[in-house]
Formats: C-alpha cells, structure tokens, sequence
C-alpha cells in the first residue's frame, strides 16, 4: 500500500498519514481505538509483524493469522476509556470482508480489550461473534 493512499480504516487520512506511521514504527497508536484501527489496517494489507507486535505478550499467539480476506470496511461502535492517559481501554468494532478463494463475504463483531503498557498500547483480547454472510 502506498502513504498516499487512502488508510483501510477509514479514518478519512491517507495511510502515511494514519495507519501506515504506526506500522513503519514512525510513531506509537496514541489511543486504543488508533491502535485498534491500526491493527485492522494491518489485517488488510498483510502486515503479521505489526499484529504481533502490538498483541500483549500474555495472550500472543504463535501465529497473527493473517489470511486471504480482503477488509473493506470498519465501523467503530464504541469506545470505554483508551485515552493517553488510561491503562486500559475497550473498542466494539464490527469489520467486513470478502473470502475470494470461497466466494463468501462476512463481518467480524469484536469487543476488543486493550492495556496500555510502559507508553504504548497492546490488544489483550475480545470477545467476538464472526458472521458469513
């Protein structure tokens, strides 16, 4: 992806200007929803690095799990907390995606728990509901 194009979270900015500084390590997701938005900008263009390095070390997997889905869209439902000066913070996010190797399209539904650690924002986990649609 390139910084001139538009960020895959939507945020309106273009991806050097968003999404693409945190995944370069330029700078840090100042909020748990920048790093949630983060997170799924990485999910889209491919970026497993950047998901494991922002997943809190006790609930890491091996792997991030990127795989073929193409996101296309992220809607932001509500955010607890998360700012630059809390500890912990909670964003509902629903995602939607298209499977082209199965021809499916579906939407992820995620209450994602973040810690705020040392200065920088980590994914603990969420509670999710994926739909195939």
């Amino acid at each position: 992806m390139h910084d001139d194009e538009r960020c895959p979270c939507l945020s309106g900015d273009t991806y050097g200007a968003c999404c693409g500084r945190y995944h370069s390590g330029a700078a840090t997701a100042p909020t748990a929803e920048a790093l949630m938005r983060s997170r799924y900008s990485a999910f889209a263009v491919g970026d497993g690095a950047y998901l494991l390095a922002t997943w809190a070390p006790q609930t890491r997997p091996d792997d991030a799990g990127v795989g073929d889905e193409q996101w296309r869209r992220l809607d932001i439902h509500r955010t607890e907390r998360g700012g630059p000066f809390d500890t912990t913070g909670v964003v509902e996010f629903t995602a939607y995606y298209r499977d082209p190797a199965a021809g499916t399209r579906g939407s992820l539904h995620e209450t994602s728990r973040f810690v705020r650690e040392a200065g920088r924002w980590y994914y603990v986990d969420g509670a999710r509901e994926a739909n195939a649609g």
